[in-house]
Parts: structure tokens; C-alpha cells; sequence
């Protein structure tokens, strides 16, 4: 009988993933540090059977896009605006206090300026995908401190455009006009669709009632309807989770639609699932050995310093001392925007290939660590006896 050679592999591929995710879901970490340690096991340097980091990459980011518009789903846009001054003052004081604390690190070491900035900048960017993910395990998504979060990592997300522009400049690289223009436009048009669902509340979308009993046609026209603007932010410059979030919200406020979450759930596990793989195969094991203090003090440093500036920047917004801290502990972590950024830093020569390989060291172990973090935080919290607000 023939037998695919590529079915044996995927099989232990598989088998990893549910052995690992079962084992840590018995000790009550969410499925994410599963997927990572099945990354790190099923990369080049264990048992090498993933071997084509780009297709996985590629099929992850899928993952991120699906979870961006699930989430987006949920959330409600008149409380997404009234938290308006966490998500533009929080994370505009984080991006200035994380580059201003890295400047004086870069002084000690004499850094160049653009390799201070780029590093101020990569740390001050959390995980969208690995904070969501926790937050709809632990159902905390509805609550004060999800809102907060939520609303951060969004804003952080178009964040990333002028943080991009600001380290090609560094590396001397001239922006384009037509590419500054049409992200500009891209991000007018985001804000003016955000504006529309606010405006409306709820819409009822062409079609929804024809495919109501059809799965399969529920199937393509859901994907369409994430994927499709998810491109369209690409096409601007924008990022692609962005529009797909944009697109959740208006699945969210329309009627009909409530065959949308069946009919993608399989899709976003399945690539939710990739997307934390691939970056458990970015973990060097050789490097992280070879370089253990450093990068293990860095790993340490990045949580304290974030977890300290998110808390006290919340804390001096009006949230409670409990939230606060719980808050920027979630949000400790560096995000998967920062493999972007880091990478642009190389080729714009802003660090050279020594340094990218660290961050990325430092990066992938911040993402590995951080569902432990975040637990030992939030134990310590209700232990101390502060005070978690609870559903809104």
C-alpha cells in the first residue's frame, strides 16, 4: 500500500502538540506554552521535523489574523471609545518611558541612537496573539483589566507604521511619499469603518439571510469577510490583523451572523496553534545556552521594566493597584510585531545580524515565559489581598 512520506511526520507533528498541550493544560497553563515547547521540539535542533520555517511562519500569521477577528467579534465599540485615554495616553507614555529607559542603557554601553531607539521600541510592544489567547482561556476578556489590554494592544498594532517609518530613517533609508500616503489613507479608512460601526450599532449585512442554512457557503463567505479585510488593510500598508479585527466588529454588529464563530473555530485553533509553533522554532537553543546570563538577565529586565511602566502608567489612568499590576504583567511580554521590527532593523543596518539574533533570543523566551509570569503574578496579587475587578 503507498503511504505519503510526509504522513508519518505529521502525525508525530500532531501527536506533540496534543501530548504537550495536555500535559500543561493539566497544570492549568493555557494551550500557548503547549504550542511553544512543541515548536522548540519539532524545530532543527531537537528532532528536525519541521524543517520549512517560512511556510509555517506564513501559515501563522493566518492564525494571528483569525484570532484578531474573533476577538473583534466580541468586543463591544462604545466601550472600546470610552477607554480611549488608556489606549492613546497608556501606550503612548509606554512607547517614551521603554525608549527612555533603553537610552540610558544605551549611554552606559555607548549605543548608537538608532540601535537605542530600536530597542526602546521593541520592548515596549506586547503580544496581541499571546495576551488574547490568555484572556479568552481565563475568560477575562470582558473585565476591566481585558478591556484595558485590549485596548492597548491595538493601538500598539497601528503603532508599529510610524515606529517602522522612524527606524528606516535611523538606518538611513528614505521613505517613499506614495508609501507614507497610502498608509495614511489606509489608516483613515480603518478609523472612518471604525467610526460607521460606532455611529450605526447595529447593520445587517447584504446576503446574511440567503446562506443562514447553508454551513458551506457560511464557511467561504466568513473567511471572505476576514480574510477580505485583512487584505485590504495589507494592500495599505497596514497590518493584516488589523482589518480583520475591523471585519470582526462589523460580523459583531450585525444580525444573522452568529453561524460566523462555528464555521471559522476550527480554522483559528488549527492556526492559532501554527502561529505559536513557528515561534517556538525560532528559539536558538545553542545561542540561548552559549549566552545563558545574558539573555537570562535581559528575559528579566524586560519583564520587570514593562510589567513596572504599564502598571504605573494604568495605575495613574484610575485603575486599582490590583488591575494595574495584573495588567502590566499581561502585558510584560515582547509581541510578535517586534520579530517585524527587529528584522527591519537589520536590513535597514540599524543593529547587525549578531544583535538580531539575540533580540530574537530575548524575544521568543519573553513569549515562552509569559503564561508563567502572568500566573505567578496574579497569585501573588490575590495573595497580598488586592483587589481584582471582576465582569464589567
Amino acid at each position: 500500500m503507498h503511504m505519503d512520506p510526509a504522513l508519518p511526520a505529521l502525525v508525530i507533528v500532531l501527536l506533540v502538540i496534543f501530548l504537550l498541550g495536555l500535559s500543561l493544560r493539566l497544570l492549568n497553563q493555557p494551550h500557548v506554552v503547549g504550542y511553544l515547547l512543541a515548536g522548540i521540539c519539532l524545530g532543527p535542533e531537537i528532532l528536525g521535523l519541521i524543517t520549512d520555517k517560512v511556510l509555517l511562519e506564513r501559515l501563522g500569521a493566518f492564525g494571528v489574523v483569525l484570532l484578531l477577528f474573533f476577538v473583534g467579534m466580541e468586543v463591544s465599540p462604545q466601550r472600546l471609545m470610552s477607554n480611549w485615554r488608556v489606549a492613546l495616553l497608556g501606550t503612548l507614555l509606554q512607547i517614551i518611558i521603554s525608549v527612555g529607559a533603553i537610552w540610558i542603557l544605551g549611554t552606559w554601553f555607548d549605543w548608537s541612537v538608532g540601535k537605542t531607539v530600536l530597542f526602546g521600541f521593541v520592548i515596549s510592544l506586547s503580544s496581541t496573539a499571546v495576551v488574547l489567547k490568555m484572556l479568552q482561556d481565563w475568560g477575562e476578556l470582558d473585565t476591566p483589566v481585558g478591556q484595558n489590554s485590549l485596548a492597548i494592544l491595538l493601538t500598539q498594532d497601528l503603532a508599529i507604521i510610524p515606529m517602522l517609518i522612524v527606524v528606516n530613517l535611523l538606518g538611513g533609508k528614505e521613505i517613499e511619499a506614495g508609501d507614507l500616503a497610502i498608509q495614511l489613507v489606509g489608516g483613515a479608512l480603518m478609523i472612518g469603518l471604525f467610526a460607521w460601526i460606532v455611529y450605526h450599532g447595529k447593520i445587517r449585512l447584504p446576503l446574511a439571510h440567503f446562506i443562514k442554512r447553508d454551513h458551506e457557503l457560511q464557511v467561504f463567505a466568513a473567511m471572505i469577510i476576514c480574510l477580505g479585510l485583512g487584505m485590504l488593510t495589507g494592500l495599505f500598508s497596514l497590518s493584516t490583523a488589523l482589518g480583520a479585527f475591523i471585519g470582526g466588529m462589523i460580523i459583531g454588529a450585525a444580525k444573522e451572523t452568529q453561524w460566523v464563530h462555528h464555521s471559522l473555530e476550527p480554522f483559528r485553533v488549527i492556526f492559532v496553534a501554527l502561529f505559536f509553533v513557528s515561534v517556538g522554532m525560532l528559539v536558538d537553543i545553542s545561542l540561548i545556552l552559549q549566552n545563558w546570563m545574558q539573555i537570562g538577565l535581559l528575559v528579566l529586565a524586560v519583564f520587570v521594566t514593562n510589567m513596572a511602566i504599564n502598571a504605573l502608567i494604568l495605575r495613574g489612568l484610575g485603575s486599582c493597584w490590583g488591575d494595574s499590576i495584573y495588567a502590566g504583567a499581561l502585558l510584560a511580554q515582547i509581541g510578535e510585531f517586534a520579530f517585524v521590527l527587529a528584522a527591519v532593523g537589520m536590513h535597514a543596518g540599524v543593529i547587525i545580524e549578531a544583535s538580531y539574533q539575540l533580540v530574537i533570543a530575548v524575544i521568543s523566551l519573553t513569549l515562552l515565559l509569559s503564561p508563567a509570569w502572568v500566573t505567578l503574578t496574579r497569585y501573588l496579587i490575590k495573595r497580598n489581598g488586592f483587589f481584582l475587578s471582576q465582569r464589567e
